[in-house]
């Protein structure tokens, strides 16, 4: 999936020059973490962020004139001189993969989406891709999960998808991963029902193990040292 289709394109930005004091007023009437600072032809120059401001304000263990001086300094200080200048971005045509990649790496909650002119466009958060994921996982619809193990041989989807199908269950999405233990897969197909007694019965008929998904995240830390 684009980032287009899932970032928040009502973008709240400020400019260079502002004052701190007006990026954390902007900050706090938003709800917003962190704001695109932009020049004004809206070719992004930088990024503030929460954390920044939290490292700039006083310490509330101040007395009353340390923290009337502290004040006065920091209405003079500007976002410019705060902020992180050349910040990760992403383009329009990028995937959410692409997006949740740069954002661990970067260790950041958001990124600015700009065109081939670095105006920005839009932004993506974590939030917006979580509300991504769960659209294109079906999981905003009731259901359940389940969690099924098998030795990683081709075409184990394939028999689990079909044996959930001849049931005549609607299927919402199969995730996919490597077990904890070597040669095996995990797979977590979302169905949309609750009742799932024929369905694990069949499958474990066919040899496939099946946990339950949290139990199947535990597992190494219950295994211990």
């Amino acid at each position: 999936m684009f980032i287009e289709r899932s970032m928040t394109r009502k973008v709240v930005t400020i400019g260079p020059e502002a004052g701190l004091l007006e990026a954390r007023e902007a900050m706090k009437t938003h709800g917003i973490p962190s704001l695109p600072v932009v020049g004004e032809d809206g070719v992004l120059l930088g990024i503030v962020t929460d954390r920044d401001l939290r490292s700039a304000l006083p310490s509330g263990l101040l007395t009353p004139e340390e923290a009337r001086r502290e004040h006065e300094r920091m209405a003079a200080v500007q976002v410019k001189d705060l902020m992180t200048r050349d910040p990760v971005t992403v383009a329009p045509v990028h995937t959410l993969q692409d997006a949740l990649i740069l954002i661990l790496r970067a260790h950041v909650g958001t990124l600015p989406v700009v065109d081939e002119h670095r105006r920005v466009i839009g932004i993506i958060s974590l939030r917006d891709m979580l509300r991504a994921f769960e659209e294109v996982l079906g999981l905003n619809e009731p259901g359940t999960l389940l969690c099924v193990l098998a030795d990683e041989h081709p075409g184990q989807m394939k028999r689990i998808v079909d044996a959930v199908t001849e049931e005549g269950i609607r299927l919402g999405s199969v995730l996919v991963a490597r077990d904890w233990e070597r040669d095996k897969r995990a797979f977590f197909p979302y169905l949309f029902t609750n009742n799932t007694i024929r369905i694990k019965r069949r499958l474990e008929a066919l040899g496939f193990t099946l946990l339950n998904p949290l139990d199947w995240y535990l597992k190494p830390f219950r295994a211990g040292p």
